[in-house]
């Protein structure tokens, strides 16, 4: 971590209470489906964030969804959280990305569609993963925002775009660039918010799973998928989905699952 990006890090003001809340809740194993859907009926605007996100076509429901109550029961304790996350999370940064070549609507349509291709692939077989791999999916990629606030401020603009074409690989152009990549920066920034050690991780080695401890290599792996499959312009490609069953067959993960959620993305 560089000490530019990591006083960036430092300086991030905290989550407001009703994250924390959250986070109380749900690490909370007597806490139920009930506890969860109180608190966040207590936010209107929380809750109109998180119904718009839920009925996204993406996620392929027939059937409006019109509380939280049906969001919780439809999608789980763990991918409600990382909606209300995503949702809290992105409003506290001033969001620029065009030093990637991006636009705030692009990157806001790349994670929406790394979270519903997670979601479509493991609400059945790997729920319990969700928890972790839920506000993963969401917000893996924030890491960007100060990593394009240190490549804006180096002027350092024309140099990335180089080392992107030259590359062709988003995480190491960062490195050469700024000298950390992307699920580092957004790693350490889970980890100075205090969330537990499973999404940190999670996060900050979904680019090398076999880093990682045991017990999270598996939905850093699952993670690693997604983004391959759901590259940084958010275009799902014939390429970019063979690459992303390559990593599946290396890791024996379930293809099955995998190929009917790109189907239905």
């Amino acid at each position: 971590m560089t000490e530019e990006i990591l006083k960036k890090i430092k300086q991030l003001p905290p989550l407001p209470e009703s994250a924390m809340q959250i986070e109380s809740v749900y690490q909370d194993p007597d806490s139920t489906f009930n506890d969860m859907v109180k608190i966040l009926e207590k936010d209107p605007l929380l809750t109109a964030d998180i119904l718009k996100a839920a009925n996204s076509p993406l996620y392929g429901f027939s059937r409006e969804i019109n509380t939280i109550n049906q969001a919780v029961g439809l999608f789980g304790m763990g991918t409600v959280r990382g909606f209300a996350l995503a949702s809290i999370v992105k409003k506290s940064f001033i969001l620029d990305f065009s030093a990637y070549g991006i636009t705030n609507d692009m990157f806001s349509a790349l994670s929406k569609k790394q979270h519903a291709l997670v979601t479509s692939w493991c609400l059945r077989k790997e729920a319990k993963l969700l928890g972790i791999l839920s506000p993963a999916a969401f917000l893996v990629e924030i890491g960007k925002v100060l990593i394009a606030q240190q490549i804006m401020a180096d002027k350092t603009q024309e140099k990335f775009k180089e080392a992107l074409a030259t590359l062709e690989d988003v995480e190491a152009a960062e490195r050469e660039v700024v000298g950390v990549d992307t699920p580092e920066v957004s790693g350490t920034i889970f980890e100075h918010w205090r969330f537990e050690s499973g999404l940190v991780e999670t996060i900050r080695h979904c680019g090398a799973p076999e880093n990682t401890k045991a017990d999270v290599q598996k939905a850093a792996k699952i993670l690693q998928v997604v983004r391959t499959a759901v590259p940084i312009n958010g275009v799902i490609t014939e390429q970019s989905a063979a690459a992303a069953k390559e990593l599946i067959l290396k890791y024996d993960l379930d293809m099955e699952s995998f190929e009917k959620a790109l189907e239905n993305m």
